[in-house]
């Protein structure tokens, strides 16, 4: 939910376990090319990101890496404690509903599915099912959170990237710090 190129707390919360395990995979699996640095603010230092040639050694891997990750997540739940300041709740829906509005305007399947099954029902399945919520757990608009993107006529511009910087290597290194430069 929170920028961890930023917010050193909420990595050092989530994440410093973690990193031995995104460590392992960013070894085994190759970076998945250009990321976007708007995109990047919601990914984390262990972020799986990855495009291979296929083979049953990479599908392996990567089955092996989803079961690795569910495990810690799983492990994560039951380490969880109940949020109880109503400010910092607030704090937290809002910052997940940023997410899903990013990623329902901004979802790079999201063309492949217009292909696959029409415009509307992808938009519908990107809204509703992947990204449900961006419609109703919050109030603002995708231009609201996103300013950058609005052109001229009101509308979203559909670049994927409006400031124009991509990273095509992992823009983390080890220990999780950001190497990358900060748009």
């Amino acid at each position: 939910m929170y920028d961890t190129r930023t917010q050193q707390d909420y990595k050092e919360k989530y994440y410093l376990k973690l990193l031995p395990l995104g460590q392992k995979y960013a070894e085994l699996l190759p970076w998945g090319d250009k990321i976007t640095s708007e995109s990047l603010s919601f990914f984390s230092p262990i972020v799986i990101w990855t495009k291979f040639a296929t083979s049953q050694t990479k599908h392996d891997v990567l089955f092996s890496a989803f079961r690795d990750y569910f495990k810690a997540w799983l492990e994560l739940v039951d380490q969880a404690l109940p949020e109880t300041n109503s400010l910092q709740i607030l704090h937290n829906k809002e910052a997940q509903h940023r997410y899903l509005t990013w990623r329902a305007e901004k979802d790079p399947g999201h063309p492949l599915l217009k292909k696959l099954v029409g415009e509307d029902l992808a938009r519908d399945l990107v809204r509703n099912f992947l990204f449900e919520g961006a419609d109703s757990l919050g109030t603002k608009t995708f231009l609201d959170y996103f300013p950058e993107y609005r052109r001229e006529d009101g509308s979203v511009n559909q670049k994927r990237s409006v400031i124009g910087k991509s990273y095509e290597t992992r823009p983390w290194n080890s220990n999780g710090e950001f190497i990358g430069e900060m748009s």
